[in-house]
């Protein structure tokens, strides 16, 4: 063990560390104010909803993300994988994100067809009336084709590494989403109103992407037949996990919304508020370390001792998030009002399961940035048992089941996850020493 780790630390040194420091300072306390900003529209979104309105929002939500996921299919993904090939090519690179977006058009209108009804039906089973739940089905279309639209704009200044302007626009369109949610919720509190502020806020955000992605590329509508394939390549193995994702991915709230009560999914929804936190470190993760990796270059012990060294550090993380938490459970719970009370140990179940997950998917996608895709037939049986067994050993009926049940599929997760990536890392060609880019 001791000559492993001398192995992975041995050596290391991090380049232009004065740089690295000034870099996580800026784009960490950006961040912050990101989530901060966040942080209080969600808590706004828990007092100013009654308990009945925010189920519906945890719903529309819920889908929402599934709707997403679909017309995503790993497209994103996939763009980035080949824009971190060509990103010093202002013409290859714009050719990338074009193909990129043809392809995002025809997955987003399947995705609309698919998931349509199904809220349409959730919403009205818990209490919706049918012009309501029409209402907030098309109150989340603009936010949809915005999301969509703007997670593609972004890969062009994360590989450029842009971040400063990057998150300047995303603190604009923060605070513009929580003024409208003070000013219209405060009178108004219906779940539509909500949804539409999330649009408004991020199709502004999108105008300010695209003229900031064009600094970096030559803008066209043409699509690259090679690239199209190429990502194609990825789409059809990343796909079905997608749609498994669909499911699996929100699935303490489809858990609870079937066999539990309205006011439990108000309960996970209003807890999840508080779980946002983790994703602070997500987006972290994604503008700063997964670019990176992507484009290191093929050096086998070099890719090796970055992959281990973010394992480190995520695990460290994990104690320190789960460890205040319970130091100040009864505090974070306070935020959220009365009616949340006594979930002391429900949110600390929450943050376990939640970390655990955010564990997996950094993994999954250090992996996918260098185009290393599992099979889905491996990935997805493996996933459905773990789901189908947890069901089967916890009481998915309560909240505190549910969240034992989230850990359990979520650590089967991150085993899968950082297996396949040590696996790939193991399988790469003995290559000579070179620096990282």
């Amino acid at each position: 063990m001791k000559a492993f780790l001398m192995q992975i630390f041995t050596g290391f040194k991090i380049n232009n560390p004065m740089e690295w420091g000034r870099l996580i300072a800026i784009t960490g306390s950006t961040q912050a104010l990101i989530q901060i900003i966040g942080f209080a529209s969600g808590i706004l979104l828990v007092r100013f909803l009654p308990t009945n309105e925010y189920a519906l929002y945890t719903l529309a939500t819920a889908i929402y993300s599934n709707m997403v996921i679909l017309a995503d299919s790993g497209i994103k993904t996939s763009v980035l994988a080949q824009g971190g090939k060509v990103w010093q090519n202002r013409e290859k690179l714009g050719k990338v994100i074009a193909t990129g977006f043809q392809l995002r058009r025809i997955f987003a209108i399947g995705s609309i067809i698919i998931s349509g009804p199904i809220m349409l039906y959730l919403l009205h089973h818990h209490g919706a009336s049918w012009w309501m739940a029409i209402a907030i089905t098309f109150a989340i279309i603009p936010a949809f084709y915005a999301t969509l639209s703007g997670t593609l704009y972004e890969i062009v200044p994360k590989l450029h590494q842009s971040i400063p302007k990057l998150q300047r626009i995303q603190v604009i369109a923060s605070t513009i989403r929580a003024g409208i949610i003070l000013v219209l919720l405060y009178f108004f509190p219906y779940t539509f109103l909500a949804l539409l502020a999330y649009g408004i806020s991020q199709v502004w955000a999108n105008r300010k992407l695209n003229k900031l992605a064009n600094e970096f590329i030559e803008v066209t509508k043409r699509a690259s037949s090679a690239v199209r394939s190429e990502i194609l390549k990825m789409v059809k193995r990343l796909m079905p996990e997608s749609v498994y994702l669909c499911i699996s991915g929100q699935i303490t709230v489809w858990l609870i919304s079937i066999f539990g009560s309205t006011a439990a999914v108000a309960q996970v929804g209003a807890l999840g508020r508080l779980a946002m936190v983790l994703s602070f470190f997500g987006v972290m993760f994604g503008a700063l370390i997964s670019p990176r990796f992507s484009r290191l270059v093929k050096n086998k012990e070099l890719i090796f001792k970055r992959f281990v060294q973010i394992q480190v550090g995520l695990v460290i993380l994990g104690f320190l998030v789960v460890g205040v938490t319970w130091v100040f459970a009864s505090e974070m719970l306070w935020v959220l009002g009365e009616a949340y009370a006594n979930l002391e140990f429900e949110i600390i179940l929450l943050m376990i399961g939640n970390f655990i997950g955010l564990f997996a998917v950094s993994n999954f996608y250090l992996c996918t940035s260098r185009g290393w895709v599992i099979n889905p037939l491996i990935s997805i049986p493996v996933s459905v048992v773990a789901i189908v067994l947890g069901a089967i050993l916890f009481d998915v009926s309560s909240l505190m089941g549910i969240f034992v049940f989230n850990i359990f599929i979520n650590m089967v997760m991150m085993i899968m996850h950082v297996s396949y990536g040590f696996l790939k890392i193991h399988n790469i060609d003995k290559t000579p020493d070179l620096k990282s880019l």
